[in-house]
């Protein structure tokens, strides 16, 4: 089986937390000719250096264009998971205002969320309001699309969106 491609380091790692099982510890990416190979709990995944480049040129913390390794059912579990996190932390951060990693993380976390349901979103074709059958592929994406099919709503993943950058913004004003 050949070793999948993602199209940034940030994908790539967001993919093996989904994949991997077992509590595989990520290693270091390893430099080849024209890639980073990204290992944990067994699990390789290549990185193009000059995909990477491409999305930190257009700004693209997951890489431009669709992912073909994470369908927009587990980008929006990923984007829900990053929201509650950062949630987590900001509320540790009102404890102990002035920690700079902590703030770190809670913008991170916000931008981070924000980006992935941005993945989702890039499944929907011109001109369709919603994200179509054929592109959930994995089990875990399949039952959140059955779950809950409106939150693959073109207008309902941009509202989230804008939630998302909300916390984000409110969050800066306050504690910037």
């Amino acid at each position: 089986m050949p070793i999948p491609y993602a199209r940034t380091l940030a994908e790539a790692r967001l993919y093996l937390a989904l994949t991997v099982d077992e509590a595989g510890q990520e290693e270091p990416p390893v430099e080849g000719p024209e890639a980073w190979t990204v290992r944990s709990g067994g699990v390789e995944v290549l990185v193009p250096y000059a995909s990477e480049a491409e999305a930190r040129d257009e700004g693209e913390r997951f890489g431009v264009g669709l992912s073909e390794l994470i369908d927009p059912g587990q980008w929006r579990l990923a984007g829900a998971g990053y929201a509650r996190r950062a949630l987590a932390d900001d509320l540790e951060y009102t404890e102990e205002p002035g920690d700079e990693r902590l703030f770190q993380r809670v913008v991170s976390g916000w931008e981070a969320a924000r980006d992935a349901l941005g993945e989702a979103l890039k499944f929907i074709p011109p001109g369709e309001d919603e994200v179509p059958a054929e592109a959930f592929w994995t089990e875990a994406g399949l039952a959140a699309r059955e779950a809950e099919p409106e939150c693959f709503l073109r207008d309902r993943l941009a509202e989230d969106i804008a939630f998302y950058q909300q916390n984000l913004d409110d969050f800066r004003r306050l504690n910037g």
